[in-house]
């Protein structure tokens, strides 16, 4: 552990370019400026909104600047000779930590269409069913003749476009399947719909008593409900893939003929030599040929600490260079490193996890044929019965719409939004539209430590015990520096009354630690080989005097020790972070299986073998070494404070600081899932009494669509009964 970070910009994790990079970048600016996107993970409340607007607004060159708190991301407007640069260097003198992302990566997927659409859709089919409901009253108090049909012819023209219109989602997706050889759910709801239609415009022709418009568009406005909250529920996650994409440096800094030069990532070869400056994440895998410093990888293997670096050290993409100016030699680019390969690994997680079989699904494979056979044995019964082509149609119209699957399509999407409302109150996002019923088939949890199970800040154990010098020394020391081990010297000091002690000379040396002058004699703070002690870890060297031990500890998340209290499952731990910091940590929860200095791969391949025994798995973590276990795992669980990428991959997003509330997503799953089969349950009900009487020919198609309206108002209130 070292202090030879700078303050300010250059101690800052963002990406903070040179100005070779920042010239090549403008050339690719159209003119009249371009919109930069920034990640923000650190702003939580309005005042970090404020704060960055009016921050950045300040700047010469910027536009407009635009906060989103929800997704912890800016969007600016800037002229084209701004640099995304001079953006993220400002926003770190603020306070405000800041990482580019490449918005063209990020640009799809980012509007809901499919959710806007059906919102649409849904409401033309309302606005309709309303009108054609007054049309419908007139008829049934007694308008009969010419009045009548004046009245269904009306209905036709509003119900026939209508249909056509707001149906296109179950027509396309029924003849989607009907194309592949199969049935789905959409199948018979658009058989209900089209024949209803179809039914009405024969009966108002003929002028028959009866037709059934508004009977179609009921069907047809339920059933765009349960849809719309289906897709709203799917519609909130977005790809963690294209979030680790984005991470990746647009931009680098090429030893060439005539000096450094900025090109594009892509046009960086094997064996070229790349600047990396203080601040800098790194762009391609390669080996240090030239310099000294400290990497952040934190958010790629988890450890607590920055690791000196020095020629020979390999580095790979994505880790942040906190300290000294090193030269890196490429050793692997583009789809070769690392973070890509991660990115691959999320990619095929999601896609098997986006393959999970709804509750609903399985039993649409099931329902839809039965549907169709039923239909189909009514109408030739009743044809051998009445010998009327109109009255077996009728008796098959009506079955179709009374076993409309309503019910079982609002089944699922009622309960997982009243849930998921009931989460978002406690603290906890829910993203994934099946995310409720995977949480109810968890039988294994797992956990990161940093910044899971921990908050990922170093406290300094015991300050009152060390020699009063030594501890003021390295607090004067401390001061210059923004490593986090220094900002716990400082906190920790302030309740001590301390001597003042004046430094001179102070120097910092990268990848060591700090050194100054204290009345003739040398003090350092920094690695305890650097400081002329054995050992490991982090000591305080005062001239003349022993070496002073400095021990830390990280501090446990809210609510951590309730947590692991209150599970009735089986608990793993996987950390990056070193064997003794993930010792003393599993000790102190009471956790028997962990492990530690597990790159991303090893968590993922722990979560493909529990999986391959059949484990449900639920996986807490926050950093990118956690992304491909989280996307791999049954369901997922992200803190607000995670990163980016991590906060997308999983299904639910801890909002809260108190991780008990873990287990309320557990609690709430489970009863989620309850009420999803007590809906299946009504609705089978329902079909079993409906069913017979519609078989009968006792049910015309109006009395099957209030009944079946019926049906889907019983499986909403009972959806409701989820917040108790």
């Amino acid at each position: 552990m070292a202090y030879a970070e700078q303050p300010g910009p250059a101690a800052c994790p963002g990406c903070l370019m040179a100005p070779q990079i920042a010239r090549t970048a403008r050339k690719a600016r159209a003119e009249g400026g371009e919109e930069v996107q920034l990640s923000l993970p650190g702003i939580h409340c309005a005042s970090c909104i404020s704060g960055v607007e009016r921050g950045l607004m300040d700047l010469s060159g910027v536009r407009d600047v635009r906060v989103n708190l929800t997704r912890k991301r800016a969007t600016v407007r800037v002229d084209a000779d701004v640099e995304t640069a001079q953006l993220v260097s400002h926003l770190a003198r603020l306070g405000f930590e800041a990482q580019p992302l490449d918005s063209a990566t990020l640009s799809s997927g980012e509007s809901d269409r499919a959710a806007r659409e059906l919102l649409m859709r849904l409401g033309v089919a309302g606005f309709a069913m309303m009108n054609v409901m007054l049309l419908s009253v007139a008829v049934w108090s007694g308008a009969a003749d010419a009045t009548r049909d004046l009245f269904h012819w009306i209905s036709a023209a509003i119900a026939i476009p209508t249909v056509a219109f707001a149906g296109q989602p179950f027509f396309r997706s029924g003849l989607g399947a009907l194309r592949g050889g199969r049935l789905n759910m959409d199948v018979p709801i658009s058989l209900a719909i089209l024949l209803a239609v179809g039914m009405s415009v024969y009966e108002t022709a003929n002028h028959g008593d009866h037709a059934y418009f508004d009977a179609a568009l009921s069907l047809t406005f339920f059933l765009l409900a349960g849809r719309y909250l289906d897709q709203r529920m799917r519609g909130v996650a977005r790809s963690a893939a294209a979030e680790l994409a984005a991470l990746e440096v647009p931009v680098a800094l090429r030893i060439g003929e005539a000096g450094p030069e900025g090109v594009r990532v892509a046009e960086v070869a094997v064996g070229d030599l790349l600047i990396l400056r203080p601040g800098a994440r790194v762009p391609v895998d390669g080996v240090v040929t030239d310099g000294a410093s400290e990497i952040d990888r934190a958010f790629l293997t988890g450890e607590t600490d920055p690791v000196a670096v020095a020629p020979g050290a390999a580095l790979r993409a994505g880790e942040v260079n906190l300290t000294g100016v090193l030269t890196l030699r490429a050793e692997a680019v583009g789809e070769d490193t690392v973070l890509h390969a991660l990115a691959d690994l999320v990619s095929v997680a999601e896609e098997a996890k986006s393959r999970y079989s709804t509750l609903a699904d399985r039993a649409a494979r099931l329902y839809a044929p039965a549907v169709h056979l039923l239909a189909l044995a009514g109408f030739v019964v009743w044809l051998g019965i009445a010998g009327d082509v109109r009255v077996a149609l009728q008796v098959a119209v009506a079955l179709l719409i009374i076993t409309c699957p309503c019910a079982l399509g609002l089944a699922v999407p009622a309960v997982s939004t009243v849930a998921s409302g009931l989460l978002f109150r406690r603290g906890l996002l829910v993203k994934h539209g099946t995310a409720l019923e995977r949480l109810a088939e968890v039988d294994c949890v797992v956990f990161d430590k940093t910044g899971t199970l921990t908050l990922g800040d170093p406290v300094l154990a015991a300050p009152e015990a060390l020699p009063r010098e030594a501890m003021a020394a390295a607090v004067a020391l401390a001061q210059g520096s923004d490593h986090p081990r220094s900002r716990a010297i400082a906190a920790a000091a302030q309740p001590l009354d301390l001597p003042d002690i004046r430094l001179t000379e102070v120097t910092e040396v990268p990848g060591h630690g700090v050194e100054g002058f204290w009345e003739g004699r040398r003090v350092r703070l920094g690695r305890a080989g650097w400081v002329g002690a054995q050992g490991s870890g982090t000591m305080i060297a005062i001239e003349g005097a022993p070496p002073v031990a400095l021990e830390f500890r990280d501090r446990l998340r809210p609510g951590a020790k309730a947590l692991l209290s209150a599970l009735d499952l089986p608990v793993m731990l996987l950390s990056g972070d070193a064997e003794g910091p993930v010792r003393a940590l599993a000790r102190d929860l009471g956790i028997d299986d962990w492990q530690a200095e597990m790159l991303p791969e090893d968590k993922a391949r722990v979560l493909e073998r529990l999986s391959a025994e059949g484990r449900k798995v639920l996986m807490v973590g926050d950093g990118l070494n956690d992304v491909g276990a989280l996307a791999m795992a049954h369901v997922s669980i992200a803190p607000a404070s995670a990163l980016e990428a991590a906060r997308v991959a999983a299904d639910v997003v801890l909002v809260s600081p108190d991780l008990g509330r873990v287990a309320d997503a557990l609690r709430v799953g489970r009863v989620a899932r309850r009420r999803i089969l007590e809906n299946f349950a009504v609705a089978g009900l329902y079909n079993a009494i409906a069913i017979p009487v519609a078989f009968a020919g006792l049910a015309t198609p109006l009395g099957a669509a209030i009944a079946m309206s019926t049906s889907s108002i019983v499986v909403s209130l009972n959806a409701l009964r989820t917040r108790i």
